[in-house]
């Protein structure tokens, strides 16, 4: 049997890229591979190997893409991450608002249509097959009403719709994705799952998936490689993956930390308001296309809200309004904790009372600085700390981050640990300061098993104190913690 790609001991030239031990991996062109394991394990090191990008010493990988003409591995494997999904490594001037500042646009600003269209020429010919192949990849993901749309206004849903598509018009020999369903919502989940089934069976195509979340596992892997602790399990078909895997633990948060959580005294300046958001009559537009229609709303002092919605149905735009990084929230009417937007308490100070995580700001989160830092950046209300943290502010960081199992990241550098670990890092900022509202969208984005669990558990514990509000957006409904007692569903205009 053909392998497509085979490495026999391989160990990185550079330290830093070196798992726990030499790599033996290989795949087998029948073959569609999930990779498992917990966040920080080594997954992504192992693809990084696999897809040639740390050179090895001795022999690199061996590769054989046939029935594939082409030579190069770049050209046979396509490789999206989990980055890709937020924009991408070239997202370097991306900010936290900008998806909500159309002033920002200018004329050379690429719109999704015209780059798609970009990467299908550079792809291969303009021939009637392909633009069928194109138009059905268009019509799957319901990209034509997309592809007007700028691309720094996508939401992270469709951010992966265009990746994967852009990735489909070149036809490679493999695709690796990094988490491929995380973003996408029920019904779109199902088409990339039908999808890639059908592809994996007409075309000469190998799937490879970088799964953190093992319910996830689709039905066309035909073999699970484990990485634990950055080695390198032996492949294993995933029936046989499936009887030995350890089932999704009922609760990982220990009752003394529970029990520390609830125990934590309260802010001698917190807001006690009794509406805590009301929207009047709400309507976002860009340009001719409406994102919320004269919505109202109203979430109480307690509540704990879930927000569901297709993707594109405008769910981070309503949160963006409360939490004021949208400017049309300004000429909307808004009232939160009682105080109506624009009598005069400014939006720092009403900032300071609300926890945020979302994929925009995971998306703007490029910062070389110790993941402390990160997190103590979520007391300054900035992506970025511009003002030093006192030693008692710092210690308030080292518990949340303890709390969420990652002390031992203090003084990592953000950008070198994985995209799940970030992930808890971006979750302790937004908790850091025991917000009266939690916003939380998207949170356990990239987590696995056992930290989604224990995110649900922190969440859960910490709604059970008095004066909490609660607003959650998920695309799995089994994210929602059990504390949830209110449903709103946006449904796209």
């Amino acid at each position: 049997m053909q392998a497509t790609i085979k490495i026999k001991a391989g160990v990185p030239r550079m330290p830093k890229w070196r798992m726990a031990a030499p790599v033996d991996f290989e795949a087998l062109s029948d073959e569609h591979i999930a990779i498992v394991g917990a966040n920080g394990c080594g997954k992504t090191m192992l693809v990084e190997m696999l897809v040639g990008r740390h050179p090895l010493l001795g022999q690199d990988p061996v590769y054989d893409f046939s029935p594939s003409k082409r030579e190069l591995a770049a050209e046979n494997i396509k490789y999206i991450t989990f980055r890709d999904c937020y924009g991408g490594d070239n997202d370097s001037t991306y900010y936290l608002q900008q998806r909500w500042n159309q002033h920002d646009i200018d004329e050379e600003t690429p719109t999704v249509g015209e780059l798609l269209e970009q990467e299908f020429l550079l792809t291969g010919k303009d021939m009637p097959e392909r633009r069928a192949f194109q138009e059905h990849l268009y019509q799957l993901f319901g990209m034509d009403a997309l592809l007007d749309k700028y691309i720094i206004l996508l939401s992270s849903g469709e951010l992966r719709k265009f990746q994967l598509t852009k990735a489909l018009f070149s036809h490679p020999r493999i695709l690796m994705m990094d988490n491929p369903f995380i973003g996408l919502d029920v019904v779109a989940r199902g088409q990339l799952d039908d999808l890639l089934t059908t592809l994996s069976k007409e075309q000469a195509l190998q799937l490879v998936l970088v799964l953190a979340k093992t319910d996830d596992i689709p039905g066309f892997i035909t073999h699970v490689v484990v990485v634990d602790q950055m080695l390198v399990g032996t492949k294993m078909p995933v029936a046989k993956y499936l009887r030995v895997k350890k089932p999704r633990p009922a609760s990982v948060l220990t009752n003394e930390k529970r029990d520390a959580l609830l125990r934590l005294p309260y802010k001698a300046d917190e807001y006690h308001a009794r509406e805590v958001v009301r929207l009047r009559k709400v309507s976002i537009r860009y340009g001719e296309r409406t994102i919320l229609r004269e919505l109202d709303w109203v979430v109480m002092n307690g509540e704990r809200w879930a927000l569901s919605g297709s993707n594109g149905s405008g769910k981070s735009t309503l949160l963006s309004l409360i939490c004021a990084d949208n400017p049309q929230g300004y000429a909307s009417d808004i009232t939160l904790f009682d105080i109506p937007r624009g009598s005069g308490e400014t939006i720092w100070d009403i900032k300071r009372h609300i926890g945020y995580v979302s994929p925009e700001m995971h998306r703007a989160y490029r910062k070389d600085m110790p993941a402390i830092r990160v997190v103590a950046s979520g007391l300054k209300d900035s992506v970025g700390l511009y003002v030093k943290p006192t030693e008692e502010e710092y210690e308030q960081c080292r518990w949340w981050m303890d709390l969420f199992g990652i002390g031992h990241l203090h003084d990592r550098n953000f950008m070198s640990i994985s995209s799940g670990e970030q992930r808890l890092v971006l979750l302790a900022r937004a908790f850091v300061k025991d917000p009266e509202l939690l916003i939380l969208d998207e949170p356990l984005h990239g987590l696995d098993d056992a930290n989604r669990q224990l995110a649900k558990d922190i969440i859960e514990t910490f709604c059970q104190r008095q004066n909490k509000t609660l607003i959650m957006v998920t695309h799995y409904a089994e994210e929602l913690p059990p504390c949830i007692d209110h449903h709103l569903e946006l449904k796209k205009n």
